[in-house]
Parts: structure tokens; sequence; C-alpha cells
């Protein structure tokens, strides 16, 4: 790589050696005019860290789960599964550790166990670093997890997509020059340079390799310089080549004053070369734990050498399969693998090596660069020395805005398919109630515009469904580890889908309110009528998006949405008025969410008791005597007023706007009460869509 010097690229052709720059080292290289006092600083102050854990034992009950995990505490059988079984070893600061073994011999449950993504009454033993036990919170900020998949935003670019990182990572007292320039950094450590301005892509745009897709995933992980890092099968998919390189990149991370530890199915020759310790794991248990040169005298000593030509790493593990299939054999090697650890303790344990506090283990990692989150130095209790979060809530409301901005910008089609949804909806309902006159069959025709007219709106809202969900891991990566607050990426959802509702609100009341003819087309019913059609567009997405927090799966969350939307419609009181609903629904009318904005713009359009809808003959017009000619409906007009005791011509007012409202069963709530509801269900479903990302999203097993 052109941007490391001549002592990185000496320590790439000595995988072994430890002279490397910190990331912070490369910073103060762009930025400081005395690029080397910090590297002096690494080499004169010794910083051990040492991961240890004891006895890891964890199991889980096998059953169906009807639910997603982060909502169910239990299962339905009480069979027991051991997936970790008295598991202990140590990781040290600048080596690489890789957990090894075939598919469910529980390497990804042992990454998931020493980053606290189990629940800790779950799983037993201990977990210590320099020591002391590492509590949640001061873990999630001295440590960063990767997953084994590729969670991006495809239509940002490399530099774009580090860059934001940098954003959530690094604090707001940091200045914008000095995160670019540490950006451009992990870009030139990452080996990314050609690649720092193509997009990441997805399936319908190309983009990056999946090498580099890899390497930029560790990147968003790793910008602020992690003491641990947690790795779940980094070269899972990857050719040989891209495989070495990623591996390459986790050796310098280490070598800068890292932990690292990762899980991989059958590393090469090559990545081998690279890994400072391994354990190998079936079925659980640990069968080998120790350096990869070891491995010959291990099995050697077990009574199945390894053969000289033979890859070693590659016999190890199609010898362990071999075992499994054998009753008993895998529980033998184990056992030897204990006696061996007894009897090579000296060679195979850092523990009796001098190492510092933990708390001043992680004050000189700060002193370093490290930690860059905040932290200047540390007190006695260490949690509350380093902060939860680099940056307050409003700057993480405004880097998740503008990252979501940028990538919606990209990918037009989407909004596009909404705003043509609309423009056609309102375009048809425009035709088909063209002019509506203030007759009876008017007034019919008005409820009917207007029932279909607001549901149309919360049903256009279903689109919501999939943005989250496509967004919903790189959420839980990203909250996971404290890249931001929960509440943040909820305000910032909220505030974004503003603008995009206000676009549409404003293209379907202007297409349609004119072209119906309601309320007479005066200025002030339109103000009204397009508030209440952007209400209902904040109501139907909040409901939308909160269903999207706690419904997994797409088509399943797409049949939930259309069936309780469809309900909506149906006890909305277009259908069936208020008295008519039977007593045990009556809650489900009042929880309708098309009643409110349904019952508005009724209010908006005949709330009005000097507009008269009915006049004279045109009282039988729904009735079986419309069909009679008007000279005999004006002797029937005669013969009930002399019944009636009263005048009623051709001109006379039967109907005002008032009576249609009290026809249609309407006038339990005013328009201003179902605006503020209307608005105020949007801001509840946001509440529970807040709540819902709290318990949902814990990314931890049980």
């Amino acid at each position: 790589m052109p941007f490391l010097g001549p002592k990185q690229q000496a320590m790439d052709r000595n995988p072994k050696r430890t002279t490397s720059h910190t990331l912070a080292d490369l910073l103060q290289r762009v930025g400081d005019s005395s690029p080397h006092r910090l590297v002096e600083a690494r080499h004169s102050v010794s910083v051990p860290l040492l991961l240890s854990f004891h006895n890891l034992s964890y199991s889980v009950k096998v059953g169906t789960r009807f639910f997603p995990i982060s909502f169910t505490r239990t299962n339905r059988s009480s069979d027991q599964k051991v997936l970790l079984n008295d598991i202990s070893g140590e990781a040290r600061e600048g080596q690489i550790m890789a957990v090894l073994g075939a598919s469910g011999s529980g390497k990804s449950t042992l990454i998931d166990a020493l980053a606290n993504r189990i629940a800790r009454e779950s799983l037993k033993g201990s977990i210590t670093l320099n020591g002391e036990v590492l509590e949640s919170k001061l873990l999630k900020v001295i440590s960063a997890y990767v997953m084994q998949d590729d969670l991006l935003f495809p239509m940002l670019t490399v530099e774009e997509t580090l860059m934001f990182s940098a954003e959530f990572r690094l604090p707001r007292t940091m200045s914008k020059s000095r995160k670019r320039a540490r950006v451009q950094a992990l870009i030139d450590q990452l080996g990314l340079r050609s690649a720092a301005n193509t997009v990441i892509g997805d399936e319908g745009r190309r983009g990056i390799s999946g090498g580099e897709r890899r390497r930029v995933s560790i990147g968003t992980d790793i910008i602020h310089d992690p003491i641990v890092l947690f790795l779940d099968e980094p070269t899972s998919g990857l050719d040989s080549t891209s495989a070495f390189m990623v591996v390459k990149v986790l050796q310098r991370i280490a070598q800068s004053g890292s932990i690292v530890i990762m899980s991989v199915h059958q590393p090469s020759y090559r990545i081998l070369r690279l890994l400072d310790r391994l354990i190998i794991l079936s079925r659980g248990q640990t069968v080998f734990s120790g350096s990869p040169a070891s491995l010959p005298l291990f099995f050697a000593e077990y009574g199945n050498p390894i053969p000289i030509h033979e890859d070693k790493i590659e016999f190890a593990l199609d010898y362990i399969r071999e075992l499994e299939g054998e009753s008993g054999e895998t529980d033998n090697l184990a056992r030897f693998n204990k006696t061996w650890q007894r009897n090579k303790r000296n060679r195979m344990s850092y523990s009796n090596e001098p190492k510092l506090s933990l708390k001043d283990a992680i004050s000189a990692s700060i002193s370093m660069g490290k930690l860059v989150s905040g932290a200047t130095e540390m007190d006695s209790n260490l949690s509350s020395s380093v902060p939860t979060y680099a940056n307050p809530l409003w700057k993480e409301v405004i880097v998740i805005a503008r990252r979501s901005t940028t990538n919606s910008r990209r990918a037009p089609e989407q909004f596009g398919a909404r705003f043509g949804a609309v423009i056609i909806t309102g375009f048809i309902l425009a035709t088909m109630f063209w002019k509506l006159d203030n007759s009876p069959k008017g007034v019919q025709e008005r409820l009917g515009f207007f029932a279909f007219a607001m549901s149309t709106t919360f049903y256009t809202c279903a689109e919501a469904v999939p943005v989250f969900l496509l967004q919903r891991y790189i959420f839980m990566r990203e909250t996971a580890y404290n890249a931001y607050r929960r509440s943040s990426y909820v305000l910032s959802h909220a505030i974004m889908s503003i603008p995009s509702l206000t676009v549409l609100s404003l293209a379907f009341a202007a297409t349609t309110y004119w072209a119906v003819g309601l309320s007479e087309g005066t200025s002030s019913g339109f103000v009204f009528y397009l508030t209440f059609v952007l209400a209902s567009f904040w109501a139907g997405h909040s409901f939308v998006t909160f269903l999207s927090g706690i419904i997994f799966n797409l088509m399943m969350a797409y049949t939930v949405v259309v069936a309780i939307l469809a309900n909506f419609l149906l006890f909305s009181g277009f259908f069936i008025t208020r008295d008519r609903i039977p007593s045990y629904w009556i809650w489900f009318h009042y929880a309708s969410l098309v009643k409110y904005p349904y019952q508005g713009v009724m209010h908006n359009e005949f709330d009005d008791s000097s507009k008269c809808f009915v006049r004279g003959i045109q009282v039988f017009d729904n009735s079986p005597l419309r069909t009679v000619p008007d000279s005999m409906k004006l002797n029937l007009l005669k013969t009930m007023s002399k019944t009636l005791g009263m005048n009623i011509t051709s001109s006379t007012c039967l109907t005002t706007g008032s009576d249609v409202l009290k026809q249609a069963g309407v006038t339990d709530i005013n328009k201003w009460s179902c605006l503020w509801i209307t608005i105020a269900l949007g801001f509840f479903f946001r509440i529970l869509f807040y709540f819902a990302l709290l318990i949902g999203s814990k990314n931890k097993r049980s």
C-alpha cells in the first residue's frame, strides 16, 4: 500500500513483528507536525492487555420458536442442547486468536459469548480483561463486533460509508478535517484506495467486490480503534486472495495494540501463518488450544502424528470430523487437550507475565489514540469514565438523517414509485368523482370518495415495511456497540419522513380537491383538506413503521398491514354508522386510524348549516319514487305540505350539511379534535416503534 512507510512494509514481510503504527499514528502523520512523537510513545510504553475466559458453558432449549428471539424467553420443549461445554482460553493484545471447527461446533456461539451477545443469566463461567470482570457497558465502548454478513448502505461510496461511521464513533469535539484524515488513513490501512469513490452496490447495482465489502464492514467498526475486535467468520464466502487480504488487515489491527478474536471455518496455509493462537472446537468442546506451530506436537503426543507433507490445519480438522463420527472419541480428545494444556502451561499461557491493571491499560490505550469516543482519563469507576456515546443526541439525529438522505437520493426510483402511485390514484379518483354536485347523489358519492381517499393514504404507506426491514440489521449492528442511540434513530426516521409525506400530500390533495369539487373550491377548505391528508400519511407511516419493528418477516408484515388497514376501513363509520356497530366492537371503531381523518374531512365538507344538499323534489332521489315524473313529485310535495302543516316547495331546503353529518353518525368528535387525534396517533406509534426497537433489538441470545 502506497500510504504505508518502510516500517510497515517491513512488518508485512515479517508477520510476527509488532513495530507497526496504530491508526492514531497514521493520523498523526497526516495532522501533526511531529509525526514520530506518538510512535516513540508506542515503543516506550507497554500496554499488555489480556482477555481471559474460564469454564464457559451455554445451552439452549430445543423447540420451535414462533416469535423473534428478542421477544421470547422460553421454548416449547425442555430438551437442552449444549453449545459450549467448559471452554477456557485467553487472547492477547497484538495477536489474532482464531476459533476453528466444523459447522455447528460452536464457533459463532463462543464469539458471541465473549462479545457479551449472550444473556449473562444463560452463560456460565467468567470473562475478564487483565483480571477484572468486564461490565457490559464498558465492553460495548472498548470493543467492536463485525458480523458475518456485510450490512452496508448500497448507495454510499466506500469513503462516505467510513466517514459516516467516523461521525458516529468519533466525538463532536474532533474537527471535521481530523475525522476525514482518520478515514483516509483507514482507507489506506484497509487497502481500499482504488475503491474509495465506488458505491457499495447491491443486487441491482454493481459496486465493490466481496473482499472489499468485507474490509469496509471491518472498517466501519474499527474507525474508533477499539481495544477488542470480534469477527464472525470474516473470510466466509471470499476467494483465497481476498480472504488472505482481510486477515492481513486484521493482523495490522492486532499489531496496532488490539485484541482480535475471530471465527474461521478452515483457514488456508497462508492465513494460518498470520494467526497467533487457535482454539479448535468440536460439538461445543475445546479439542485443541495453542499456537499453530504446536499442532504437530499435539497430535503426535495424542498418537496420530501429522504427515510431513500434509497441510496441518486441514489434517487436524479432517481428523476431528472423523472422530465426531465415532462415539466418545471427541470427548477423549477434549480430555487429552486439558491434560496437555496442564503439562504445557508455561508455554501456552501468558498468565504469569506481568500486566497492567485494567484502568492503567485502558488509560495508556486512550493516550495512544484508542477510544477516541471522548474519554481522556480514567477514574476508579471504569464504566463511568468512558462515555457511552461519542456524540450528543442531536448530532446523531443529524448524521443519521444525512446518511439516509444521501442513500435515498441515489435511489430515486423508490420515492418515484410512491409518487407515481399517489398521482395515478388521485387521477383515477378525480375522473371517477368529477365535479360532484350538491344533490343527494352527490352527497353519497362524496362519502364514498372520502372513505376511499383517506384509506388510500394509509395503504400507500405500506412501502415503509421493507424500508426498515432492509435496514434492520444495520441498525442492530450499529446500536449494539453504541454507535448511536435508538432514540436518535427513531427521531431521525420520523423527521426524514415528513418532507416526502408533504410532497405526496400536496400531490394527492391538488389532484383531487378541485377536480372533485370539494368545499366549493375555497382556499380555506383546501388547506384543511391538505392538512388532513398529510396527517393521514403521517399516522399511516408511523403505524406501518411500528409494525415493521415487531414483525421481521417481509411477507408476514405485508399481510398483517393489509389485514389491519382493511379492518380500520370497515370500522371507520363509512360502511356502518357508529350507532349500528355492536357494543363489543365499538372499541375497534375508536381504534380505527381511518375514522378520524374520514370524520375530519366530512366535517370540512358538510359542517355548514347554510349549505343545502336536498331541495324540494330531490327528497325522492334516494327512494323508489325517484323515477316518477317531476309533476307527480310536486303534487306529492303539496300533499305532504298539507299533512305536515308547512309549505314545502321545489326550492325548500330539506337537508343541510349538518343534517348529513347527523345521518352519517360522525357528530361525536369535531373536526379539530379529529385532526389532533390523527396527529397524536402518529406520535403514539413512533413511541411504540422506539419501545419495539428497545425490546426487540437487543441482539443477544437468551
